[in-house]
């Protein structure tokens, strides 16, 4: 869900990241205007609880889209006296916050849900007009997050991929609802409020897991391993670097923060010293995802020469 294209220049341009993400997200402004409208209309006509939950569903996306543009607009913004990094964690502050509607809404269909299965005498055969509408917004919410996760991953903003794949939850809420209503038009009519049911727990769902992770971003989560490892060997593979240790990460937004103390000869001249701390610093800025880097200098002994270097530099001075 996570992974990322590495051949597009709008990755590493904060504009360039703004414009695609109010286009797709614009777009999905759109298609959930339409679908909200006729889902919750023809949900009340044909009768269908599944129907109006989706629809209610699709009202969320609406409240996470205008959510994405608001963080898209502060999160580009250049660093400032105040925001020295830059405002990149507006975007994981709206992960989080649509973390919590997702919950609530789950949180309502379920209530909803479980009121009508308690009075089943009340649960009505719905209209075989529901079922058309919700194929209709299964195939439309599809071609939706296919959309939004290619501009996503393009630009590499976590923001947008928790848009997308809050898509494809859509979409598979609408299957589930598709199904409900196909098992209420052959006679078990129960199963309208049991897809309501459904659909209400894969949003919770959707809601936790995007609410979790963007809280553990803003409480400074580090990067994941293999970009640890990365930025490790980057550094060590600086001439002059003799190790590192106290290698620390944490996430700005789908950027990382690195700090780490270098070791450096101790005889070296402290010019000497600060252009291999630098230069370490260069090769693991060359990642697109790093946004800035904290070098320490810790001076070390010179490592002493092995046997086979003094025995080669004895014969040669015998040689003379």
């Amino acid at each position: 869900m996570n992974t990322f294209g590495k051949d597009s220049p709008d990755r590493t341009d904060p504009v360039a990241r703004a414009q695609a993400g109010r286009r797709s997200t614009f777009v999905s402004v759109a298609v959930n205007v339409v679908l909200t409208i006729a889902q919750g209309a023809i949900g009340v006509v044909a009768g269908s609880q599944a129907l109006v939950a989706d629809a209610i569903h699709s009202l969320s996306d609406l409240v996470s889209d205008f959510l994405v543009l608001f963080a898209g607009h502060h999160g580009s913004k250049d660093p400032d006296d105040d925001h020295p990094y830059g405002h990149q964690r507006f975007e994981t502050a709206a992960s989080l916050a649509l973390g919590v509607i997702l919950l609530a809404v789950g949180a309502g269909m379920l209530w909803s849900a479980i009121g009508k299965i308690q009075h089943p005498e009340a649960l009505q055969p719905v209209k075989a007009v529901a079922l058309w509408v919700a194929i209709g917004t299964l195939i439309f919410k599809e071609l939706l997050f296919r959309y939004m996760l290619r501009v996503a991953e393009r630009v590499r903003s976590s923001m947008l991929v928790a848009n997308a794949w809050h898509a494809r939850s859509d979409a598979a809420s609408s299957l589930v609802v598709a199904l409900g209503i196909g098992g209420n038009l052959l006679g078990y009519h129960i199963l309208d409020p049991v897809a309501a049911i459904i659909v209400g727990l894969m949003v919770a769902r959707m809601g936790l897991q995007f609410g979790w992770t963007a809280l553990s971003d803003l409480m400074d989560r580090a990067a994941d391993d293999d970009v640890v490892a990365a930025l490790r060997a980057a550094m060590l593979d600086t001439p002059g670097v003799l190790g590192l240790h106290d290698l620390k990460t944490r996430k700005m937004g789908d950027m990382v923060l690195v700090d780490v103390h270098l070791e450096i000869r101790a005889d070296l001249t402290v010019e000497r010293g600060h252009a291999i701390a630098a230069e370490a610093r260069r090769r693991a800025m060359l990642r697109d995802d790093v946004l800035n880097v904290m070098t320490h200098v810790d001076p070390v002994p010179a490592p002493a020469p092995d046997s086979a270097q003094v025995a080669a530099a004895v014969e040669a001075q015998a040689d003379r």
